[in-house]
């Protein structure tokens, strides 16, 4: 029965109604019963000691006084505003409360004269305290409801705020549910995993995450509910893995062929690395199966992650099939089509690339020879998505660097064949595995964990702008024996006025410090025109110019061997995967590789800890965890996937143990019982049917 009440709209509740019942939907995403029962705090105040007025300091977190309103009046401050202002008194002092918004509700409301109690935060203006926009209870009504040591706090708006839904609104609010329920609530996990993990009913976690009677009490409730959620989410994800392996059909590449061993025996650049060996090892049993390939590669920046992708579309080709390489940009497609193009040169294969500015004649024809399946590999952009482009029989789609492509634009390339081709998805965004096992948990996933033999790791040092002379003493040394530099300023879209400016001021002062003849320097910046932005990176790579100056465009995959010493201005604006990113752009030869990081001398204690990580770790894992820690899950995966995890309670980077262990018990019980069909799983099976029902984990993952 309670399963049923929780369905009850949120208006409905005593105390809610019409109006308010539209705000809470409106605001807080609060629908029904059960939305608020699961709408928990995020944060506890101690409300146990009542201060006297003669004990207050200035911003004291928040406090509560027992006193009574001796007067209220109206005040007018600025052009055209009033604030309400009422005196409130107790034995020791009187101190003022402060209203700016809501006056006519609020003066309705206040009894004069009346024992209360105030809680708010303190400041004070000459010599008298005031507090703004307080709490206020009649003594009487403080004494009976139902209240504990710890304060709940709930997530709030501007809007609930001025429209009069007070914390302590939605606390009285949740008092109500709790009594129109009888606090009885269906247990969500099998006795089995309770009793195993010594957690305590869901009845208990539930009173306790909103009445918490000590802290102890808290601290069990909310690693229940923790525990619950992340386990929910990791049985869905894995069981959509498993689905999808048992349901949708792949291409069996049965056969390893002679356009993979002939490229392999006679034609391997270098050996590969045992990393290598064993994410292709992965990837042809995953393709040799009935099962459609998901694969995530992850390696670092130059770990050899092209040439894993070309061995996969050679095998492939050896039973028949195309492939294609999406890539976000146009310098990153070209890129791979250049590498590609180089490595299989011997192997009579026909590979061609579509983007953007791909002429129309040459589209023609690559339609027709994707059509007629003379064209085995396909690499482009967004470009490849167009309804026009067709394939005869596309077995493999590599996409690189994932994050930047939505889930919709996937599943575009997966209808190009009635039976979806195998996806492989790379990225040299080293991901947490904390993140990895809750954004990728549908995903099979691969990691080269070693550089190519040969490579010398970057020799990372920070420098302050004071040191630059010397800075530019190493360019020049650097220059003379035939290397080139690359000085990177950071582009921050709100301010891209003020980020050129930089740049071009830089750009002038590095000409002035490098002049021509000696030295050539080539500029680099999102406003050029594409084929101005390829015809400087040309000149570079061609070794026309010593210096490239750029913006963050050249953060992922270019790639020139001769280039050696990496300087990045203003280092501390730079977050650390795009520092880690900018720093793989040198280290790509066999020659020792430098990474400057130029900052000023004010530093706050998170740019220390990015300048610390960087000079003491080239491993992008260690570097991700880092980052993960410093700025949360959300911005780790850039804008798409801001907030990546909806979560109500549990934070994957401080919850990681549980998340680990909620993973592991989701897969040992799907092991065993797949389909949750044993009689002790039926409450898993009820919550899971329940849960999909209501939420796709596609609503956790943005």
């Amino acid at each position: 029965m309670q399963q049923n009440l929780l369905e009850t709209p949120i208006e409905y509740l005593k105390g809610v109604g019409p109006n308010r019942g539209t705000l809470l939907r409106k605001e807080l995403g609060i629908h029904k019963y059960g939305d608020l029962l699961n709408f928990y705090p995020n944060r506890y105040i101690d409300r146990t000691r009542y201060y006297k007025i003669n004990e207050l300091q200035n911003n004291v977190a928040e406090v509560q006084i027992i006193g009574k309103i001796v007067n209220i009046k109206t005040v007018e401050f600025g052009k055209n505003q009033k604030r309400l202002v009422a005196t409130f008194v107790d034995d020791t002092g009187q101190m003022e409360l402060v209203w700016f918004q809501g006056h006519k509700w609020i003066r309705e409301s206040l009894k004069l004269n009346e024992i209360c109690v105030i809680f708010g935060k303190c400041t004070s203006f000459g010599n008298t305290f005031n507090m703004a926009h307080p709490e206020i209870e009649l003594m009487s009504e403080h004494e009976k409801s139902l209240r504990s040591a710890m304060q709940p706090v709930y997530p709030s708006t501007e809007t609930l705020a001025n429209r009069g839904i007070s914390n302590r609104v939605i606390n009285k609010m949740m008092q109500q549910l709790f009594l129109e329920t009888q606090a009885k609530f269906s247990e969500t996990l099998p006795d089995y995993l309770t009793s195993e993990l010594k957690l305590i009913p869901k009845n208990a976690a539930l009173f306790n995450i909103h009445f918490p009677k000590s802290a102890d009490a808290l601290a069990k409730a909310q690693y229940r509910l923790k525990f619950e959620e992340l386990f929910y989410i990791q049985l869905q994800l894995i069981t959509k893995n498993l689905i999808r392996k048992h349901k949708i059909k792949g291409h069996p590449f049965t056969k390893v062929g002679e356009y993979f061993n002939d490229f392999y025996q006679n034609h391997l650049p270098f050996e590969l690395t045992n990393a290598q060996k064993r994410v292709i090892k992965e990837i042809r049993i995953d393709m040799g199966s009935n099962a459609q390939m998901n694969r995530l590669l992850q390696g670092d920046v130059g770990s050899g992650k092209t040439i894993v992708a070309l061995m996969s579309m050679l095998i492939a080709l050896d039973n028949g099939f195309q492939s294609c390489l999406m890539a976000p940009t146009e310098i990153l497609a070209n890129q791979h089509f250049n590498g590609l193009t180089e490595l299989s040169k011997e192997l009579n294969i026909n590979i061609k690339i579509l983007t953007g500015s791909t002429k129309t004649a040459e589209r023609k024809i690559i339609h027709e020879e994707l059509e007629n399946g003379s064209l085995h590999i396909l690499i482009g952009t967004h470009a490849l998505l167009e309804d026009k482009v067709k394939f005869q029989n596309l077995g493999l789609a590599v996409i690189d660097e994932q994050h930047r492509f939505g889930v919709e634009q996937r599943s575009k390339l997966w209808k190009k064949n009635e039976i979806p081709p195998h996806i492989l998805v790379m990225t040299a965004t080293p991901i947490p595995r904390t993140l990895a096992m809750s954004l990728y948990g549908d995903l099979d996933i691969s990691v080269i964990d070693e550089l190519p033999p040969g490579r010398k790791p970057i020799q990372t040092v920070h420098r302050f702008d004071s040191n630059r002379l010397k800075v530019w003493k190493f360019i020049r040394d650097e220059i003379a024996i035939g290397r080139q530099i690359y000085i990177v300023y950071p582009l921050i879209e709100e301010s891209k006025t003020m980020d050129l400016k930089d740049l071009m001021d830089g750009y002038e002062s590095i000409s002035r410090d490098f002049p021509l003849p000696q030295y050539a320097i080539s500029i680099l910046h999102g406003k050029m025109k594409p084929a101005d932005k390829d015809a400087e990176m040309k000149r570079f790579a061609e070794g026309k110019t010593n210096i490239m100056v750029a913006t963050t465009v050249i953060e992922v995959g270019v790639n020139i061997p001769n280039a050696s010493v990496m300087i990045i201005e203003s280092a501390e604006r730079f977050g650390l995967s795009q520092l880690h990113q900018l720093r793989g752009r040198v280290g790509r030869g066999a020659e020792q590789s430098y990474c400057i990081l130029m900052t000023s001398h004010k530093l706050s204690a998170d740019s220390k800890t990015r300048m610390e990580t960087m000079t003491r770790t080239n491993d992008g894992f260690e570097i991700a965890e880092v980052d993960l820690k410093l700025r949360g899950p959300g911005d780790m995966m850039g804008t798409q996937q801001s907030g990546v995890l909806n979560l109500q309670i549990a934070d994957i980077v401080r919850d990681r143990d549980i998340l680990a262990l909620a993973r592991n018990y989701a897969l040992k019980i799907l092991k065993e019982d797949a389909p949750m069909q044993k009689p002790k799983n039926a409450i898993l099976r009820a919550v899971y049917i329940e849960l999909t029902k209501k939420k796709n984990i596609w609503n956790y993952i943005s």
